[in-house]
């Protein structure tokens, strides 16, 4: 990656054996499996995607499952909608693809007619796609039959090769998520003619390299990254290369970010607070008038059963087997890494029990997650640093701070999606049908008011699409505000440089998502991000919080004041 002179020179010609493969295909039965071959790889040149993982009505087990994918802009509106920035950013998609045909050897006509046949093929899969929202909906995205039900459901497919050139076992079940988008790959890889359908595996192969080849090739994709996000300077390319190698061998790196920047007296302080955030969501659980006693037994032994993850796993991955030849281009050797990956993965889970003991982000990773199907919450060590915690910061820094971030990840477990789940992770009602119409009305309350929140002029947050999220960060705060005050009363704080323990608890909060964001990139997470916009999380979140009211005396005729009947009153 950093030899710089080695990609110059080389140009585009490690991909070309691979181009020259799609290229001798002579079959539509053979177009599947070298495709397949290739996704093996990494290469993205199946119109759908492919994997394992936890069964979410049955956790203790893993499934195959197959998925709507195959689309270059990430999410259907890029290809539906007609907004100018929408349309901005189809037209620079467009003329990258083009860009990108006629670098690698294409005439200008040939170039345009194969982005024309990429988009059309794309854009028949958007339309089949599910929206964000509706990947969201969890029985809508659940559809378990055997393997020979899926043979026989979608036979325009050829599944025996597909998963076998794919490096799968032979299993029994299978978890198809999205069965229109299937369906329509299906019809598209019968009706498209073979040079159209070849066009399209090209262009996956040249776009997902940009950044393994010659500088021009990254600098036509960061050209187009300038009109999709508003970002106007690359990054350097020791930050490529060390986001490429923490991408690939994310563990090893973690060890070595771990003995130099996470000591165990932080992990300690952490294990500490997150069991003071269980214990005020035990006690928030317990004042819910809202809610009955049954289903208040239920959430607290859910609750009960969180398992937590801090700073790194216990064991680490071994990566022994990854081979890495210095003779063989980046390109060449990032699909080998790929490939390893993947086997592994398949190795590991295909036809094999969960294992609860994998952590599914790095230590390095600056973020925090909550998992349903296992019931834990995690938190990498990175995130374990200031802003968001700091081992000399007194408790209404870091309680509003991680401390919000814990509640937040513990409320997941009890969003509209989580509380779905229940202590051992498998999906099924552990509410009353009152308890549950009772939450849905407070959590509407939530999505109504974010979805008036404008983020640029005329453009405002899709309150349906990131209600988990404003759940989490509602719950959150009010969790990790109950927590502080539990500590106050055995370590009361006072008043510093003119903030109250109270005030200087949400400050906290606020600092941690101080940002400054372009208008392109605000217009891209509104349409993709589940989260609300960061200056939303402030200043959307603390009307709903009755501690903050109190905290700044703030009144009826101050700008963010809410009623508080009108205030979503959950956890």
């Amino acid at each position: 990656m950093m030899d710089s002179v080695r990609l110059n020179k080389e140009g585009w010609q490690p991909i070309k054996p691979t181009l020259d493969k799609i290229a001798a295909i002579k079959s539509r039965k053979e177009y599947q499996l070298v495709t397949a071959q290739l996704d093996r790889k990494g290469e993205n040149t199946m119109m759908y995607g492919i994997g394992v993982g936890a069964d979410q009505r049955d956790a203790s087990v893993n499934i195959v499952g197959v998925g709507q994918g195959g689309i270059g802009l990430g999410t259907r509106d890029y290809y539906l909608n007609d907004d100018e920035q929408t349309v901005n950013v189809r037209e620079a998609y467009k003329k990258m693809l083009k860009n990108l045909y006629m670098m690698v050897g294409n005439d200008e006509a040939t170039a345009e007619r194969k982005m024309q046949a990429v988009m059309a093929i794309e854009t028949r899969i958007a339309k089949a796609s599910y929206s964000r929202v509706q990947l969201r909906d969890i029985d809508a995205n659940y559809h378990k039959m055997s393997y020979n039900e899926l043979v026989s459901d979608f036979p325009g497919i050829d599944w025996g090769n597909v998963f076998l050139a794919s490096g799968f076992p032979a299993f029994d079940y299978v978890d198809v998520g999205q069965p229109e988008p299937i369906h329509e790959v299906e019809k598209i890889l019968a009706e498209t003619s073979l040079d159209d359908l070849k066009a399209y595996a090209e262009i996956k192969v040249i776009s997902g390299a940009t950044s393994q080849l010659s500088d021009d090739f990254r600098n036509e994709a960061f050209n187009f990254s300038k009109v999709m996000s508003g970002v106007q300077q690359d990054r350097p390319r020791w930050k490529r290369a060390v986001s490429l190698v923490s991408g690939t061998m994310g563990e090893a790196i973690g060890k070595l970010y771990v003995e130099k920047h996470f000591p165990e007296s932080s992990k300690l302080r952490m294990i500490e607070l997150v069991k003071n955030l269980q214990t005020a969501l035990s006690q928030r659980i317990d004042e819910a008038d809202w809610m009955g006693a049954e289903t208040k037994v239920q959430a607290k032994e859910k609750l009960n059963h969180f398992i937590v993850k801090i700073g790194y796993p216990d064991k680490w991955k071994d990566y022994s087997g990854m081979q890495i030849d210095e003779q063989l281009s980046l390109y060449e050797n990032l699909g080998n890494i790929s490939e390893f990956l993947m086997q592994d993965e398949l190795k590991r889970k295909v036809n094999k029990p969960t294992d609860k003991s994998e952590w599914l982000m790095t230590p390095q990773t600056i973020n925090a997650y909550y998992n349903p199907t296992t019931n834990e919450i995690c938190f990498p060590a990175a995130i374990l640093q200031p802003p968001f915690f700091d081992p000399n910061a007194d408790d209404a820094a870091n309680y509003g701070a991680i401390g919000g971030v814990i509640g937040h990840e513990m409320s997941h477990g009890f969003d509209d999606q989580g509380s779905q789940f229940d202590k051992d992770g498998n999906q099924h009602n552990w509410w009353t049908e009152m308890d549950r119409k009772n939450y849905e009305t407070r959590t509407k309350v939530l999505e109504d008011y974010f979805s008036t929140v404008e983020v640029v002029a005329g453009k405002k947050i899709n309150g349906k699409l990131t209600l988990g999220e404003n759940i989490g960060d509602n719950g959150g705060l009010n969790i990790a505000f109950r927590a502080f005050q539990n500590a106050m009363r055995d370590n009361p704080l006072k008043t510093k440089d003119g903030f109250t323990p109270e005030q200087r608890f949400f400050l906290s909060w606020a600092r941690v998502w101080a940002s400054n964001q372009r208008p392109e990139y605000q217009e891209m997470l509104i349409t993709i991000d589940p989260h609300s916009p960061n200056f939303a999380r402030v200043n959307a979140a603390l009307p709903h919080i009755d501690a903050w009211y109190d905290a700044f005396k703030v009144k009826k005729g101050d700008k963010l004041f809410v009623p508080k009947k009108k205030r979503a009153h959950i956890w």
